[in-house]
């Protein structure tokens, strides 16, 4: 492997690692808000256990996050120095305010949280893990905004005296409607994956019998999250696949292994396509369904991989503009899946939360672990989606991503980083996993020395 594949190898992995925490701290702030405005609004000591109980499990994992997400900063001007002297100007923005306004906001107001549960009136604690939540939302939206930019660029312009692209306006940058689709995209799957994570605990917790006047209420607000948040995920999901069919035709038509211009296009259950990625072979698929995603009409002609890739060239030169195609198609298919799968164990969970309780059998109990995974790979198949299908662009339209790699920085240099960052995020989730579950065996136990032990965590941060 030259040094461009290890570069992005590199940054796929610490991003698909580091992407495992943004949305479980995302949903669990606001979740974990929720609960405490319970308990500020009745004073039931259930709420207050729930509360302490979720809101380690938050803070364990907005730890983990900070320290994952710093590596991917440290990564654009190592591994990706053209790219970032190419589009620093603009790219740039959106993080500083990321950094400078909701990073600050997050952790100042999540600080005042975590030390003033003795110190605050009942109010004014209540508010800061209200605004630390929005906090996140503020984080995700500017690094989305950032991210939108290289799906679609806009608010800048080309200096061609210094080769580089020059913000012009950033408004344009921060309200387009690709920024404002992944938004409202995004934040919905951050609370199904809360609302799992909430609900597989709480399940866990019934079916061992621990504390089932806080884990019963949390397992149905955990699943009813887990549930909404899935239907909203298809509504803006429709959103987003018809500005995506505008802007990066070619994503879609890999996304469908829709190698040729169709009317009425159907959407592929299943296609077998050739090892050169040139046709389809083999494909069952729903009619129309895929003119009706990407344009809204059944009858509407979305564009093929073939056709497109003909089109490119004549606008941008010779080369290769088709990604991967059986990546960018599975991607898509696993995002749907796996989500699918963890709203179905919710539904199988509140059937027999109607009669009474959970059977304390094997395969629910693993049902319970494992539906807090589940939303998490489904986010991490929809990134790699995402960003492998806008290949060869890091920059859509603009810049090549074999344009963006560091020339300075040799293969060498790349591999052992990637081991280095590979082996330290393992770590990292083994420290992760361990704190989880010694968290989750001690439960809502709030006796002095259950106390004295979350006080020692809590300091920790």
């Amino acid at each position: 492997m030259n040094s461009l594949d290890l570069a992005r190898w590199q940054f796929a992995i610490t991003t698909v690692y580091h992407f495992i925490f943004v949305p479980i701290t995302i949903g669990s702030g606001f979740l974990v808000a929720g609960m405490q405005t319970a308990w500020y609004r009745t004073n039931k000591p259930k709420y207050l256990r729930a509360t302490k109980f979720f809101g380690k499990l938050f803070l364990i994992n907005f730890a983990i996050g900070v320290v994952t997400g710093i590596v991917q900063e440290f990564q654009f001007g190592m591994n990706w120095s053209s790219y970032s002297r190419f589009v620093g100007d603009i790219f740039g923005a959106p993080l500083a305010m990321e950094g400078l306004l909701a990073f600050f906001l997050e952790s100042t107001f999540l600080g005042i949280w975590i030390f003033g549960w003795d110190r605050l009136p009942k109010k004014m604690h209540l508010a800061s893990i209200w605004l630390a939540s929005l906090g996140t939302l503020f984080s995700a939206y500017f690094i989305l905004a950032a991210n939108a930019f290289m799906q679609h660029p806009v608010g800048y312009i080309l200096n061609t005296k210094t080769n580089r692209a020059e913000l012009t306006d950033i408004f344009a940058v921060l309200t387009q409607k690709t920024a404002v689709a992944a938004f409202l995209h995004t934040v919905p799957s951050a609370f199904m994956t809360a609302g799992a994570l909430f609900a597989g605990v709480a399940g866990w917790m019934m079916i061992k019998g621990r504390d089932e006047e806080v884990a019963r209420p949390a397992l149905k607000t955990g699943i009813a999250t887990l549930i909404i948040s899935f239907l909203i995920v298809g509504v803006t999901g429709d959103w987003t696949a018809r500005i995506m069919t505008e802007q990066q035709p070619m994503k879609m038509a890999a996304a469908e292994a829709l190698y040729d211009t169709r009317a009425g296009a159907p959407f592929s259950l299943f296609t077998i396509g050739t090892l050169d990625g040139s046709k389809s072979v083999f494909q069952i698929g729903l009619p129309s369904v895929l003119s009706f995603m990407s344009t809204g009409d059944v009858n509407g002609t979305v564009e093929g991989i073939n056709d497109l890739q003909a089109k490119y060239e004549q606008k941008y030169g010779p080369g290769n503009y088709k990604p991967t195609i059986w990546m960018a198609y599975w991607g898509f298919r696993l995002m749907i899946g796996f989500g699918a799968i963890s709203v179905l164990i919710g539904l199988i969970a509140l059937w027999y939360l109607r009669k009474g309780g959970l059977p304390k059998t094997k395969w629910m109990t693993n049902l319970m672990i494992a539906m807090p995974i589940l939303p998490i790979i489904a986010i991490s198949f929809g990134w790699i989606f995402t960003e492998s299908a806008r290949q060869p662009w890091v920059v859509f339209g603009l810049m090549k991503t074999a344009d963006g790699v560091s020339a300075q920085v040799g293969a060498g240099s790349v591999l052992f980083t990637m081991i280095t960052f590979t082996l330290l995020y393992g770590v990292l989730a083994i420290i992760e996993f361990g704190l989880f579950f010694r968290a989750i065996k001690v439960g809502t136990d709030m006796s002095e020395g259950t106390a004295q032990s979350d006080k020692t965590l809590t300091m920790s941060y």
